[in-house]
Parts: C-alpha cells; structure tokens; sequence
C-alpha cells in the first residue's frame, strides 16, 4: 500500500488528486443536503420548545394539504416558464448585437454586464420605483401617451406581470454573456463560405449560428432554470409575496417558515421539494445533452 502510494499507477494517482475535493465537496453539498432530507422527517419548531421527534412523512403530509404550497409552487413554475424562455430571446438578441463588428465594443458589452452585476435585491428596489402607482416612471410614461396609470402591486396579475419582467431583464444580460461567449467560438470562415454561396443573413443564422449555439444554450438554461426555481429576492423586494400570496414563490415560503417561523421541520421539507425540482430539471437537460452527443 506505501509502495503505491509512493510511486502511484494512474488511477491511484488520479484518486489522490481528487481526494481533496471530494472531501470539500462531502463538507460542502452532501453533508448539508444530507441534514436536510433528515430534518425534513422531524417536528421541530423552535418556537414551541417542544424537543425535536421523528415524524416520518408527516411534514410531507402536511404540505399536500397546505394551499400556500400549492400556490408558491405554481407561481414559481410559471415564473420559469415565463422567465427562461423571455430571458433567452432577449439575451440571444443581445448576444446577437454585442457580436456585430463595431469600432469600440466595450461600451457595448459593459452594458451586458451591468444588469447581470446588480445585486438581485437592489434590482427588485429599482423596479418597485418604475412600477409605482404615485411616483414611478411606467405610470408616469403611460400618463404622457395620454394612458392610465395603474395600481401595480394591488393586482395579483399586474404586480406578477411586473416581477416576471423584472427577472426577464435581469436575467437576459447573463444569458446574453454564455451565448456571447459561445458566438465568439464560431469560425468566420463558416460565414465567409455561406457568403459565397449566396446564404442571406436569416439563412446563416438558422443554419449556422443557431446549430452551433445549442451546447451554449443548454448550458445558460440549465444555469437560468436552476435560478428562476430558486426565484426569492426580486419579488421580495418588490411584493413582498403580495397582494396577499398571489406573487409567493416557493423559496419566499421556505423563508417564511424557517426564519419567520421557525418551524425548521417543515422549512426542510418544502426545500427538499425544491431541490427535487431542480435536480430534476438539471437531469432533463442533461439528458437532452447526452442524446445530442450520442446522435453524433
């Protein structure tokens, strides 16, 4: 074994090497989740001072029958629904531009990174101020076109309209930088043959840009669908989950129960159903990846 260690064989080699981060990843995500799945099956509630008991499936039980869980959880799909597919048009078109061959292109992607480097909180402060039924800017533009200003946020439909926008212009510039990244890969000398062959422009995209981003894309949808089901600041700060629990996402309930509370019990559960969606949304695209590589 000491033999072995000192002069290793490839694979001992490349055991020792990962060691480390096996370790750091053991301390860092599996340990943590693992609690959490423990915790899930347990009545424990801080405030009732009563001592932690085994449950079993009861705070899963409970969460069936719990129509804010319902409700927090459909609005955090439709949030991804709405979102991801908004977020990658726009940042697509935005990759798109901050592709062209202009003279000086740092203005141009600097203002690619400045919405994806705002903090999430403070982009739900500044889009409270735009959306603002007495003195924010959307009502005071539809004022001047000679349009009726409304009351966003006593509107479960508006004040929802108004958080998916937000995220949609948060999140586009980042997408925009995975695409732009993935555009900036593409030979030139696909485009100078197409050019020769008399392909237009809406020709090259399409068969072209496009084939040749979908591995982008995958990638900044995994990231973007991963986030929007975490979806907890922006609406926070902007709604605060109201008017009532129509604008809640699932994260603001996990929130709500665990720090407001303290019921860590059933705080646990609703998070390991949030981790089961994205592990489950993760599992699709990567399959879609895996399917795409074995086709080739």
């Amino acid at each position: 074994m000491l033999s072995r260690l000192l002069d290793p064989d490839e694979t001992t080699l490349g055991a020792l090497l990962l060691a480390p981060a096996a370790v750091l990843l053991g301390g860092v995500i599996v340990y943590p989740v693992c609690k959490l799945l423990y915790t899930s099956f347990l009545d424990l509630s801080l405030t009732s001072g009563a001592p932690a008991r085994f449950v079993g499936l009861a705070n899963f039980q409970q969460m069936l029958e719990d129509p804010v869980f319902w409700q927090a959880t459909w609005n955090t799909i439709l949030i991804t629904l709405i979102t991801v597919p908004g977020a990658l048009v726009v940042g697509l078109g935005l990759a798109l531009l901050a592709n062209l061959p202009f003279n000086i292109r740092w203005p141009v992607r600097l203002s690619l990174l400045i919405p994806w480097a705002l903090p999430l909180s403070f982009a739900g402060l500044i889009f409270a101020w735009f959306f603002h039924s007495e003195y924010g800017v959307v009502n005071d533009v539809l004022n001047r076109v000679g349009l009726p200003g409304a009351i966003w946020f006593n509107s479960p439909r508006l004040a929802f309209a108004a958080i998916c926008l937000t995220i949609t212009w948060k999140a586009s510039s980042f997408m925009a930088m995975i695409i732009l990244a993935g555009l900036q890969t593409i030979p030139r000398s696909l485009y100078e043959a197409a050019d020769v062959d008399g392909a237009g422009r809406v020709r090259q995209f399409f068969e072209i840009t496009l084939p040749l981003l979908k591995p982008t894309i995958v990638v900044a949808l995994i990231f973007r669908t991963i986030a929007a089901l975490q979806t907890f600041d922006i609406p926070y700060m902007m709604t605060g989950g109201g008017p009532g629990t129509s604008t809640a996402t699932l994260a603001m309930y996990i929130h709500q129960n665990t720090v407001s509370f303290l019921d860590l019990g059933y705080g646990s559960a609703l998070a390991v159903v949030m981790f089961i969606l994205s592990m489950c949304v993760t599992a699709v695209y990567l399959r879609m990846i895996s399917g795409r590589e074995g086709a080739r």
